[in-house]
């Protein structure tokens, strides 16, 4: 009888491809170490995901219900693995629950962090109740609460949403882009202009990377039926002036300073590697790459794969991601992993 293999983290890539390999009949193990199942979307509080417009708790919720309820996934939640030993087609792998389970495989769906703004100290954040980021926002809409300040829950007239907070930044350590923050963010400058009319919205940026289709739906979207504002600016800081937050800067098209009062500053936090990744490299013996993601191997001839046979890797755990090629990864590694146990089965027998 096959072994199961062994998926590690249940947000998009880990669902999709617990899904997938129960699909094609193949029993999985998927772990996660939070209480529920949905990763980020979920965990986070996620309003409307970009580009469908669904609501994460529908869309990743719908997931979480495909794979949890299907015969084939055993789900372990508030579980980690602790060791993992042997070689492709035959490891064991022991959990924080006190059980070992043998698995002939293994797909690691760890994700990532989200960057922690207090590490930007002059951007405001921890400073001001009124200077938040992108995921308290997310919070605020899918609650069905509203956008408000949360110094004392009035609407916001203005707002400033900040790009690239934790991300191309080599001061602090980051210099990659995030990917997906751009349209994201013009994403929730339009939910904040339907919920406020009167408010206006206005983002900063150094540049604008809604790649793809993303320009015309998102970026050209936001300006013209939306009225949002972006302004090519470098931030040097987020202050108050006791009534209003101040956001002081350079406007880099005009070449001239530029001080603007708002009600709400909002922090477009980036893409972390995950806080575990150095303890999910030493136990699974999977290479870094520079940034600290874990690395992948060469990817054109099977998706997902690491240095170390027999353990693959997909979405955000390789690098900032988006949920739709999250899944699509999850899928991919799952299939690749059936590939490398038919191919070693063909081989003894």
């Amino acid at each position: 009888m096959a072994k199961p293999i062994l998926i590690v983290g249940g947000g998009p890539a880990g669902l999709a491809a617990a899904h997938s390999l129960a699909t094609f009949g193949q029993e999985c193990i998927l772990v996660e170490k939070e209480d529920r199942l949905g990763g980020a979307p979920i965990l986070e509080g996620y309003a409307k995901l970009v580009p469908s417009g669904e609501w994460a708790k529908d869309a990743i919720g719908g997931m979480v219900d495909r794979a949890a309820g299907h015969d084939l996934v055993d789900v372990r939640t508030d579980t980690t693995v602790t060791a993992f030993n042997g070689e492709a087609g035959d490891f064991t792998a022991a959990l924080s629950s006190g059980e070992s389970v043998e698995v002939s495989s293994a797909i690691l769906c760890t994700g990532f962090s989200h960057f922690d703004s207090t590490n930007k100290p002059e951007w405001g954040f921890g400073t001001f109740p009124d200077v938040v980021t992108t995921s308290q926002v997310e919070q605020m809409i899918s609650s069905g609460a509203g956008v408000r300040c949360p110094s004392d829950g009035r609407k916001p007239k203005r707002v400033a949403i900040l790009l690239c907070v934790g991300s191309r930044d080599r001061q602090i350590g980051r210099e990659w882009c995030s990917k997906i923050c751009c349209t994201v963010s013009a994403n929730m400058a339009m939910e904040i202009r339907e919920e406020l009319p009167d408010c206006h919205v206005y983002i900063y940026y150094m540049d604008i990377r809604t790649f793809g289709l993303y320009e015309t739906k998102y970026y050209w979207k936001s300006q013209e039926e939306f009225k949002v504002k972006y302004i090519k600016a470098r931030i040097a800081e987020v202050t108050s002036d006791g009534e209003k937050l101040i956001v002081k800067g350079e406007d880099t098209l005009v070449k001239r300073p530029i001080t603007i009062p708002f009600d709400m500053v909002v922090h477009a936090i980036g893409m972390d590697p995950n806080v575990d990744n150095g303890d999910i490299s030493s136990i699974f013996g999977v290479d870094l790459e520079p940034h600290g993601y874990i690395d992948k191997a060469n990817s054109y001839a099977a998706s997902g794969r690491t240095n170390k046979t027999g353990v693959f890797v997909a979405g955000s755990a390789t690098g900032p991601e988006t949920i739709d090629d999250s899944i699509a990864q999850g899928k991919a590694a799952a299939m690749a992993a059936l590939e490398q146990r038919q191919v070693a089965a063909r081989l003894v027998g």
